[in-house]
């Protein structure tokens, strides 16, 4: 009897050992097919995740490319509006000089009906007067004065026309 259940205790051994080597088998054969499942979905993640970085980067790019081309745009949008202003101010200080040194005098058309006394005639020169007109000089410090307004209405429309050129521009690209 003894050796019947030694016989039986070998055998239940043997069965027992040799479903724990097919378990510890199983389990590592499913520990590397997940391992495996793991990695190639690791693989796909990363290549997603650089994908998803080159696009970033290019649209990084070309916003730079458009904050490149604003810049200038905006540069020789200034340069212009900056070289009308220059061109303007010479103008009105070489009107000025003419009007200090009495190269050039100012003066206003008379309406011969509405005043009693006869005003300047009008000298004959190729500055574009009106022949036959009377004409009253304007003092050179009232002159002066009123060449700086004008200058300053005409840097106002500059800076209009410059301003207007900004919105109609930026307007066009949206």
């Amino acid at each position: 009897m003894k050796i019947a259940a030694v016989k039986w205790g070998g055998v239940v051994l043997i069965i027992v050992v040799l479903m724990g080597s097919s378990a510890c088998a199983a389990w590592a054969w499913q520990a590397n097919a997940y391992g495996q499942q793991l990695a190639a979905k690791e693989a796909t993640h990363q290549t997603a995740l650089t994908n998803q970085a080159n696009a970033n980067a290019a649209l990084v790019l070309a916003e730079q490319g458009k904050r490149f081309a604003l810049e200038q745009w905006l540069s020789a949008s200034d340069q212009s509006h900056y070289r009308a202003l220059t061109d303007e101010k010479t103008k009105q200080a070489r009107l000025r000089d003419r009007l200090a040194t009495a190269d050039l005098r100012l003066s206003v058309q008379l309406d011969a009906a509405a005043t009693d006394c006869d005003g300047m005639q009008a000298a004959t020169s190729t500055g574009g007067v009106v022949y036959g007109t009377h004409r009253a000089r304007l003092d050179p410090a009232h002159a002066q004065r009123t060449i700086g307004i004008t200058g300053d209405g005409d840097q106002g429309l500059i800076a209009l026309q410059a301003c207007q050129a900004y919105a109609k521009e930026v307007s066009g690209t949206k």
